[in-house]
């Protein structure tokens, strides 16, 4: 079972060779990606089952001695987290499969997109089972390559300018985490998470807050935590719905991973939780203000994906086991709606030609079969109950409660406050772009996206992001997202077992001893 370990990292990188290799033969690269990422998804359900009967599963690759090698290591977190975003990543493959040859060619040209996107989910598992601070350096690394690349596809200026600030902002975080990946090794001699949780206690108070803020700061802006997330509403719209869909869901979900990583191994008892829950607060009630203020589905969807980090920083902050379940919960959730909604806003591009609410109108009448698309999963991102979205919310407040303290009762507040503003911005695009009738002057805005592109018409919103002529949606594309809709409404068929497995989850992180048993032999520890 210990060699299944690397396959979620090897067979994606192995998998875009081919795919480089087979540049020439499009049906043949295309057989290999979508190969690659099924086996993907099945190993990782593999591994989830295993390490839920028995434990954590460690692989320490080489023949390097322990603890000198790179250790990966498979716990209910990790394989939780490589199970769902595999699985999404995989249905946006199967998304951009479907489109027509004119859309590939102009916004995902298989040469190209195939072999990044593996790259990048290559780096996204290497992320998750990283079991040294180096290790998940490098797969931030790869992940950030891959993304550079998969940002800037066409080659528009509004691509170019917007991989820019993405660039730039990547560019300092990574050197922010060589600074502290300099500093944590010069303290004590190791970059091993096992060992770190071993000898960090060792050191002075102040050392370990200046290594545990080093940390949290470049964490943070990968998981873009205000202030640190004036980036990404800038970042992801530009891009095709299948790459915004896969940034949306996974990217700043591996920086909400590295923080309660190092949080509950490396400082499992300097928790940081009057920072971590004023962090929360103000990513919720700033990113969800920022969403009510746009009339562009995509900005509307990028700003809401910054208020709902809010949520899960709030649980990591209150370092208690019912607030990283919520937490963990509420991470499957999102990175699987959101995801969704990026998808259903390609598809309302394709059928209404925009994704400015000032030029869209009368989508459910012309295709009610998008507006149930679309319905489902934005109900969901508000937490209408029964739905996942409610579930998670609902244990993230309950922890909330049970925690006490100002602090903690007024995250219960701002998560309500933010759960109802995100209603009314999913509201105000279903009664804009689905409900609302078509009229003379919309067809006429319509016409002038069509012919001018992305400058002048898409302009007059505040966005510079395409514009395209309105068309038919290919049936593959809609049939890929309806499979997205059914997987966001499993997660509410399977929610009491998943808050199950996400208790246990919490159970494990929090039990920094375990993680170190599991990793390094006795003699070592």
């Amino acid at each position: 079972m210990n060699n299944l370990v690397p396959l979620p990292v090897l067979l994606p990188l192995i998998g875009a060779a081919l795919a480089l290799a087979l540049n020439r033969h499009p049906r043949a690269q295309r057989a290999v990606s979508t190969t690659v990422m099924t086996a993907v998804v099945v190993v990782a359900g593999v591994l989830m089952y295993a390490v839920d009967r028995s434990g954590p599963i460690v692989l320490w690759v080489g023949a390097w001695p322990q603890p000198l090698g790179i250790a990966l290591v498979a716990d209910r977190l990790s394989v939780l987290m490589l199970v769902v975003s595999c699985a999404v990543t995989l249905v946006v493959l199967v998304f951009s499969l479907n489109a027509d040859k004119a859309e590939r060619q102009r916004e995902t040209p298989v040469s190209i997109f195939h072999p990044t996107l593996l790259v990048l989910s290559a780096g996204v598992s290497n992320a998750f089972l990283a079991g040294d601070l180096f290790n998940l350096f490098v797969g931030f690394e790869m992940l950030l390559f891959a993304s550079y690349v998969l940002l800037t596809l066409g080659g528009t200026r509004e691509r170019v300018r917007a991989g820019s600030t993405y660039v730039v902002v990547s560019l300092l975080s990574s050197t922010l985490f060589l600074i502290a990946l300099v500093a944590v090794y010069a303290a004590v001699g190791t970059v091993n998470m096992a060992q770190l949780a071993v000898r960090l206690p060792d050191l002075p108070g102040d050392v370990q807050l200046v290594l545990q803020l080093l940390l949290l700061t470049v964490f943070s802006i990968k998981a873009a935590v205000f202030p640190m997330s004036a980036w990404l509403p800038d970042s992801y719209p530009t891009a095709p719905a299948p790459v915004t869909a896969v940034f949306a869901g996974l990217l700043t979900k591996v920086g909400v991973y590295a923080i309660i990583r190092t949080q509950t191994v490396l400082f499992p008892d300097r928790h940081l939780t009057a920072l971590l829950l004023w962090a929360a607060l103000a990513t919720m009630v700033v990113g969800i203000l920022g969403a009510v203020a746009q009339s562009e589905i995509k900005r509307m969807l990028s700003f809401t994906l910054v208020s709902h980090i809010g949520y899960m920083i709030f649980g990591v902050g209150l370092a208690t086991t019912a607030g990283y379940a919520g937490a963990i919960f509420y991470i499957v959730h999102h990175i699987t709606i959101q995801t969704t909604l990026f998808l259903v806003t390609g598809l309302i591009e394709v059928r209404g030609g925009s994704t400015s609410l000032n030029k869209l109108g009368g989508l459910a009448a012309a295709s009610p079969v998008l507006g149930v698309l679309f319905f489902v999963p934005a109900m969901n991102l508000a937490g209408i109950p029964p739905l996942s979205g409610f579930v998670g919310k609902v244990g993230l407040l309950q922890a909330g409660v049970q925690h006490g303290g100002f602090l903690a009762s007024l995250l219960v507040g701002g998560g309500v406050l933010t759960s109802l503003l995100t209603l009314y911005a999913m509201a105000k695009v279903w009664n804009r772009a689905f409900w609302r009738p078509v009229s003379e002057e919309t067809d006429e805005l319509e016409m002038v996206a069509g012919e001018q592109g992305a400058e002048g018409a898409a302009a007059e919103d505040g966005y510079d992001g395409e514009s395209v002529a309105p068309r038919r949606m290919p049936v593959g594309l809609v049939l890929t997202a309806g499979v997205l809709v059914t997987l966001g409404v499993g997660l509410t068929v399977v929610a009491g077992p998943l808050y199950g497995y996400t208790g246990r989850a919490a159970a494990d992180v929090l039990d920094g001893a375990r993680y170190v048993r599991a990793v390094l032999p006795v003699g070592l520890r």
